[in-house]
């Protein structure tokens, strides 16, 4: 409220305006908590959930994501930071699991589609016999 305080008993109505805000946002809260549920919805509004990016929460993933969340942080501790210390595997773990996020079933589907693809389209150019080419007269038939 921006009041400017020029005198004394200015500050001292400041501070009692201050208190009864206090007490009116104590019983406002008290009203909105007076539940369980309205505290579990109330914790729950801590962490919103994005909707632009998917898996951002743990309870909007999908199942390839909950276990991306374990697989790739234990995998990594266990092979490529196996002599690590403490600090740097909880960087790893840390890492690990907030770009699991960005793993869904569907990015897991998507890659593994491709990946059939480009070796189904390999296989296919290697059992293909090349075709000589007739359009063409030859040195040697000349």
């Amino acid at each position: 409220m921006d009041i400017p305080i020029k005198t004394i008993s200015d500050l001292h109505a400041e501070i009692i305006r201050l208190e009864k805000t206090k007490q009116q946002q104590e019983m406002d809260l008290k009203q909105r908590l007076n539940s369980p549920s309205s505290v579990f919805s109330a914790v729950k509004s801590l962490f919103p959930s994005s909707n632009s990016t998917p898996g951002s929460s743990i309870f909007n993933q999908d199942i390839v994501g909950l276990i991306s969340r374990f697989v790739i942080p234990l995998t990594l501790n266990k092979t490529l930071f196996k002599g690590s210390g403490f600090l740097v595997k909880t960087l790893v773990g840390l890492v690990s699991q907030k770009a699991s996020t960005y793993i869904s079933e569907d990015s897991v589907t998507g890659i593994w589609d491709k990946a059939k693809g480009l070796v189904t389209d390999l296989l296919k150019k290697k059992d293909k016999p090349a075709k000589p080419n007739f359009s063409e007269p030859s040195a040697t038939a000349l």
